[in-house]
């Protein structure tokens, strides 16, 4: 018996199209490839293979089935000899193993409520009343019925509690809602509530295509415009890539992955038939994305939008794909332009004629410090190379670190050993202040002062971070003035420009996670951002922490600390005097990391919760047993995320 689970990771990672092609000519037809079919010996190209949905159809004889199928009809194998057949191919060794008792999935009945929830959804957007508002949105935004259709784009109603009432007809409890994060309930509540209201809805799913969340955007002034379903069980957004499930074999094939910014732009690529496309769900790669895209392809291309924040984001996303050994190109659209308007407009022939003129992510940071005029004199070329060396040094591969060297020589006519001997000291000292701060969580990507954080949003070039002391912009070389530092108590040094840092203010050591995190957003609103990807302000359970975070996370980033309060509730401002009182805090090193794995923690917590009530409820040995082992697992992964911690002792909150 060959385990369900390494059937799913052999067809995950088969590419169908390159597997048929071996018995089969195939030619591309838009989204799919057609051809002669191979089983009643055609002539016309009336057989048709379906990349996006591993499976293939003959409009003739009307033979279908997915690759293991294709496999087994056409060299006549049985169901084992096909999987390892097509294990061999795609480099997974299939071993048989004793049959078993199969173990149901606990995260089964999740699937199934977010699945159902879709299906809602798209009803509620084919509906001539309820749906019409965001059929309309959706058709000004230039997709059709069979774009919404291909894609899973539904409408979230503004009744607060209609889709609570059909899930409830289909047998899910509010506990299972309240789990797959459709529902929440936050403190002071007696009713949970649909999470998504008055939102055109993008499912999202995981890389074996199971739906794990969804992305809610705003037709209206509603805020945030984009709302994601919170951390669950089966959706992580750091560890998820939105069309992943169907980029991946266009990637195997076309040997390259292209990364945007939000749903839209992913969707436009996909149907003008650059299918290998996919958008993380935040402003930049996480590490752990980052992981998954060199599994499907080496080489990666940044296509963000064109404006300051886009250009920030390439940065941080180039850096995560260096440390993974990715190749890293750079895509410049015109100003003005993203990716879902450009294409519209010019079409698939202009966007490829972009892509083709991608140039490498070192060699665009050089780009733009020349042209910004760096390298003009002794002074401003000495503080280019500093900007320069933590790419440098993100390159874990050692003949691209090696051509990064060579080009810097090049454009400041340094000694390449020297550059070299200079990127591996920084590189030390980052290793030696890393052995000094407080024990760090395994998801931190990189050194402090690598990209492992969002930046600072100052002034200055598009590319522009702030540095450990204080995340202050660096300014435009024409002026040798400071930048101005608008937020009370604020210390800071100018710093490298794409350089950032892990090190935010160190808050005081009985300071409740919330208010340490809302401290530190109040010192470098980059950090507000960097919350924001894992945690949204909602997820706090401080309804004044929650509010402030949300204030500082759309505030203009030329408010100071007056105009924030201005907008704040009474309870809200009460805090920020607290945290603003007084002298200056201390900002050397100390890490939000320890802060964001305890948010995490709370999720699983909660889980925990929930297990040991089930395991007190139930008399089922088998349930029991389910359920022990999964809060095993549940505890050694807080254990991970909490190494100081006995799983028996909740975070502070």
């Amino acid at each position: 018996m060959i385990a369900d689970e390494l059937v799913e990771q052999v067809r995950s990672a088969a590419d169908i199209v390159e597997i048929v092609s071996e018995f089969v000519p195939l030619r591309r037809s838009g989204g799919t490839w057609r051809g002669p079919c191979p089983f009643h010996q055609g002539k016309n190209p009336n057989f048709s293979v379906s990349p996006s949905h591993g499976s293939y159809h003959c409009f003739v004889c009307h033979e279908s089935g997915d690759v293991f199928t294709f496999v087994r009809k056409r060299l006549g194998l049985d169901w084992p000899a096909a999987v390892k057949y097509v294990g061999e191919k795609v480099g997974i060794e299939v071993i048989d193993t004793p049959r078993r008792a199969q173990v149901q999935d606990p995260n089964a009945p999740n699937h199934e409520a977010l699945a159902a929830a879709a299906e809602w959804f798209q009803q509620q957007l084919s509906d001539e009343q309820i749906g019409r508002d965001a059929r309309a949105y959706l058709t000004q935004r230039g997709l059709d019925s069979g774009a919404w259709q291909r894609f899973g784009l539904g409408f979230a109603p503004r009744d607060a509690q209609a889709l609570r009432r059909y899930l409830h007809s289909l047998g899910h409890d509010d506990a299972r809602l309240l789990e797959a994060g459709l529902l929440g309930l936050r403190d002071g509540d007696t009713e949970p509530r649909v999470r998504f209201r008055g939102r055109v809805m993008f499912p999202i799913h995981d890389e074996l295509g199971r739906p794990v969340g969804f992305g809610g955007r705003a037709m209206g002034d509603d805020q945030p415009k984009y709302l994601n379903s919170p951390e669950s069980p089966v959706f992580q957004k750091r560890r998820t890539l939105y069309g992943l499930h169907t980029a991946k074999q266009a990637m195997r094939r076309t040997e390259r992955a292209i990364v945007v910014e939000g749903y839209l732009d992913a969707i436009r690529l996909a149907l003008a038939g650059i299918e290998e496309v996919v958008a993380p769900l935040g402003t930049a790669l996480t590490e752990e994305q980052a992981k998954l895209l060199v599994r499907y392809a080496s080489e990666i291309f940044l296509l963000y939008d064109s404006d300051e924040a886009g250009q920030k984001a390439t940065f941080r996303s180039g850096m995560e794909l260096l440390r993974e050994k990715a190749a890293v190109r750079v895509v410049t659209l015109p100003d003005g332009e993203d990716p879902d308007s450009y294409v519209r407009v010019q079409g698939r022939s202009a966007m490829e004629t972009q892509l083709a003129q991608a140039i490498d992510v070192f060699d665009r940071q050089v780009q733009l410090l020349e042209r910004r005029g760096w390298f003009s004199d002794l002074r401003r070329s000495r503080r280019a190379v500093d900007k320069l060396l933590p790419t440098i040094r993100a390159a874990a591969d050692p003949l691209t670190r090696d051509l990064y060297v060579a080009r810097l020589a090049d454009v400041t006519r340094l000694d390449k050993a020297a550059i070299a001997a200079e990127a591996e000291a920084q590189a030390e000292a980052e290793r030696r202040r890393s052995t000094a701060l407080v024990r760090q969580s395994p998801q931190q990507a990189g050194p402090p002062t690598d990209f492992g954080a969002p930046p600072h949003e100052g002034q200055g070039p598009p590319f522009d971070v702030g540095e450990e002391q204080g995340g202050v912009a660096l300014p435009e070389p024409a002026s040798d003035k400071a930048a101005r530092t608008p937020w009370k108590g604020r210390r800071g040094k100018q710093g490298p420009e794409w350089k950032v840092t892990a090190i935010p203010p160190r808050p005081r050591s009985d300071e409740p996670v919330e208010r340490a995190l809302v401290r530190a957003m109040l010192f470098d609103r980059g950090v507000a951002e960097r919350v924001a990807e894992r945690h949204p302000p909602e997820s706090f359970r401080s309804d004044a922490c929650s509010e402030l975070f949300g204030v500082l996370l759309d505030a203009p980033f030329d408010c100071d600390i007056e105009q924030i309060a201005s907008h704040l509730s009474p309870d809200a401002l009460r805090v920020l005097r607290e945290l603003t009182e007084g002298s200056p805090f201390d900002a050397e090193a100390a890490d939000i990391t320890l802060s964001l794995s305890r948010l995490d923690a709370r999720i699983l917590e909660d889980r925990v919760d929930a297990i040991l009530e089930a395991m007190r409820r139930t008399d089922d040995r088998t349930e029991k047993d389910t359920l022990m082992r999964e809060r095993l697992e549940l505890e050694t992964e807080l254990r991970r995320l909490l190494p100081i911690r006995s799983p028996r002792t909740k975070p502070r909150r």
